[in-house]
């Protein structure tokens, strides 16, 4: 170990210790309810949310990997549904006794007693369902580093639901208890073949990162080799988002996970691209991020790659309260995007504001419920970044975004004003239904957004901010070739926010003048303790530029482009539009209180109370995209075709559980539809047909709702003869 680095690890020391204690700081919100212990002993609370909790604890005691836990929670999801489904007549198991993905899933449904008794069928349901989810966890995170406290929460919500978790046949006809065992069993063998190589611990096969390790001790970026290549980090102890510690430089996570088995992605979506002698999947192309040198302009900068990476080190100047900038972050001025992001690249500057931060949204007049305007929320814009991209980077002690979205989804299912029509049409649903279908969509969609998500990032193996501002910082400055230190490929000059260095400047010393500064927070070098103590901003060297992490993470291990978050979040915000059947959050708006200087993790903050809000569920999806660009992870190229691509998975993931939910789920989406294949055709005028003339409620083929099958019904299906579903 060289002295750069034990010198590092003296500074860090401090962050290392807050990292062993940090506590999770979502617990308790006004949005999400009661903390998690509280709520667990709710009466009211179906046996599927109390599952659901007990994973995402689990999840926050493992290693911080979103693709493997966005397969947790659909796998277990499945798990649930199917329990529910294989009893209920309405919906359709989604892998019992079907073909899913190749593998064979058969069930003896003669072998199946179900109880005709209403009381007896559910009390079946919550069994079999709590053996299925409780096999599958049990193997799942059996090695875990928190395995001893998710085995024994598994454990414990067994007992108190009164099973005896040591019955382990998997006869289906002995009862619900061996059908859960079975599916469980069933899952479990799935996801040894589905292409995620569980067996040996999701690990990669066959990539390989082009660049050496960049060494965070030191300056600039001197051995890169590919400036639009993916670079592994260097850190003295590497500690993930979860609070484990982890190799020095942790491989690249996930770089194959577009080989895992999806939800609802389709063959059609798929292009088969050549890397290293090898057939890589990607789903929904986004095309190539900008390169490096390439020239596609924005504004007045030459390239896209400059633009993007160099609005991440200007917006790194926002992030302390005493910038001086006030702003209005309530819905009455933040949100209500009509479009997912710019065109393309070259109109990035559009869409984000390059030096001021944020975007160009106008905000909501009224809020919709109340019919009131929404009150302004003033407060200090870097007490506003620094949250927010600690509140959505799911920081130590986190459920990972797929997860996080999931709390979202638990919190807005438990608020008064919150209704179980299924997608806010039609009659309420039970709560167990309402909540497995919900798991199930959403679930699938995070599935989804982590197999699309990352086969991008496997294939165009993008480099993260912290290597591309290092670089290009250390070529120099590209801004004017009569200054020193001229580079086509440099930093380009904004004044009072990247200069260069000149003779007299305080950084000048030690060899630096001429090279290139930047107005930024200053990094976790300049925090004694994050107990007390503040980064702030100033002038620092370009080349030594940090995101705004602590310094046992500073970025995940893992290509940048597209950005996860985004996929993500966009994802989750349309299903949840979908099934609630609002945008808006149940009351118009959702909320969580941030309390002054207990909420930052590696550094003292914020310097106020006040609360997060957001009206819609789309803008909260968009906050979230603009934290990691203010949390120095992802520049706006990685975003916004993230977000393109999470609407198109949540569209897929809504179109595939039309075919499994009962007849009025699939009306409410695709009302001409009624085969679920996603085009009104000659088999949905079939099936009027086969009715035609029939009366009563609950007809397939009565489209119009008269309860009627007759001439009407015909012709409309004729009308829309031959269009797709939205």
């Amino acid at each position: 170990m060289n002295r750069s680095t034990i010198a590092l690890l003296l500074v860090w020391a401090p962050f290392l210790v807050f990292d062993a204690v940090a506590q999770e700081p979502y617990a308790g919100s006004t949005l999400y309810g009661t903390p998690t212990e509280a709520r667990m002993s709710a009466v009211d609370e179906t046996v599927a949310r109390q599952w659901n909790e007990v994973l995402l604890e689990a999840i926050r005691g493992d290693f911080a990997r979103p693709t493997v836990h966005a397969r947790n929670l659909f796998h277990s999801s499945v798990a649930m549904y199917d329990a529910f489904a294989v009893y209920h007549e309405a919906d359709d198991p989604v892998f019992l006794g079907n073909v899913w993905r190749d593998f064979d899933c058969p069930l003896d449904t003669a072998a199946l007693d179900v109880p005709e008794d209403p009381s007896e069928r559910s009390l079946a349901i919550e069994e079999a369902m709590s053996f299925a989810v409780y096999r599958l966890l049990t193997h799942r995170f059996s090695g875990s580093p928190g395995s001893a406290g998710a085995l024994f929460a598994f454990d414990a919500l067994m007992t108190e639901l009164g099973h005896d978790a040591s019955y382990v046949s998997q006869d289906i006809s002995e009862g619900p208890a061996a059908l859960g065992n079975y599916l469980g069993a069933q899952l479990i063998a799935f996801g040894l073949q589905d292409g995620a190589n569980e067996q040996q611990d999701y690990a990669n096969q066959y990539y390989e990162a082009i660049n050496p390790d960049l060494e965070l001790a030191g300056s600039g970026n001197p051995d890169l080799i590919d400036p639009n290549a993916w670079q592994p980090l260097a850190i003295p102890v590497f500690v993930d988002q979860s609070g484990n510690v982890l190799s020095e430089t942790p491989d690249f996570q996930g770089a194959e996970w577009g080989f895992v088995e999806s939800f609802a992605l389709e063959d059609s979506s798929r292009t088969l691209v050549e890397r290293g002698g090898l057939d890589w999947p990607l789903f929904l192309d986004c095309g190539v991020p900008p390169l490096f040198g390439e020239g596609q302009a924005v504004g007045d900068i030459a390239d896209a790659y400059a633009w993007g990476f160099s609005l991440v080190a200007l917006w790194s100047a926002h992030l302390h309260p005493a910038d001086g900038v006030m702003l209005d972050i309530g819905p009455s001025n933040l949100g209500n995007l009509d479009v997912t992001g710019p065109a393309g690249f070259s109109e990035m500057d559009t869409f984000y504001n390059w030096t001021e931060g944020g975007d160009f949204s106008e905000g909501h007049e009224v809020n919709p419920v109340t019919g009131e305007a929404y009150a302004a929320n003033i407060v200090p814009r870097g007490d506003y970044s620094r949250v927010l991209a600690e509140f959505w980077a799911d920081g130590p002690d986190s459920e990972t975004p797929p997860g996080h979205w999931f709390v979202l989804l638990n919190g807005v299912m438990e608020h008064p004003d919150f209704t179980s029509q299924w997608l806010g049409e039609g009659d309420a649903l039970d709560a167990l239904q309402y909540t497995v279908r919900a798991y199930l969509t959403l679930g699938g969609a995070m599935h989804d957004a982590a197999i699309a998500a990352w086969s991008h990032k496997g294939l165009y193996d993008y480099i993260r901010p912290v290597s591309a501002i290092r670089y290009m910082a250390s070529l120099g400055q590209r801004s004017d070739s009569t200054l020193a230190s001229y580079h086509p490929g440099g930093m380009p000059l904004v004044p009072g926010r990247i200069e260069v260095i000149e003779a007299g400047d305080p950084l000048a010393s030690g060899g630096n003048q001429g090279k290139i500064k930047v107005l930024a927070w200053q990094g976790p070098d300049a925090v004694i303790s994050p107990l007390w103590d503040e980064a702030e901003v100033g002038w620092i060297l370009a080349e030594e530029w940090w995101p705004y992490q602590r310094p046992s993470f500073v970025t995940p291990p893992f290509a940048g482009y597209v950005s996860g978050h985004s996929t993500f979040s966009r994802a989750a915000a349309e299903v949840l539009t979908a099934i609630t059947g609002s945008p808006f959050f149940p009351g118009g708006m959702g909320e969580y209180e941030v309390v002054q200087n207990q909420f930052l993790v590696f550094e003292d903050g914020p310097s106020q109370t006040f609360n997060l809000q957001w009206a819609t569920y789309r803008d909260a999806s968009d906050q979230c995209s603009l934290s990691r660009i203010w949390g120095g992870i992802h520049p706006p190229a990685d975003d916004f075709p993230g977000r393109q691509l999470g609407v198109e998975i949540a569209a897929l993931a809504l179109n595939r559980v039309t075919q499994l939910f009962a007849p009025s789920a699939t009306v409410d989406l695709c009302p001409l539809d009624l085969d679920g294949d996603g085009v009104v055709g000659a088999t949905d005028l079939l099936e009027a047909l086969a009715d035609f003339g029939s009366y009563g409620p609950s007809l397939i083929g009565d489209v119009n709702g008269d309860e009627v099958v007759g001439v009407n019904d015909v012709l409309e299906l004729l009308a829309s003869y031959g269009e797709s579903c939205p």
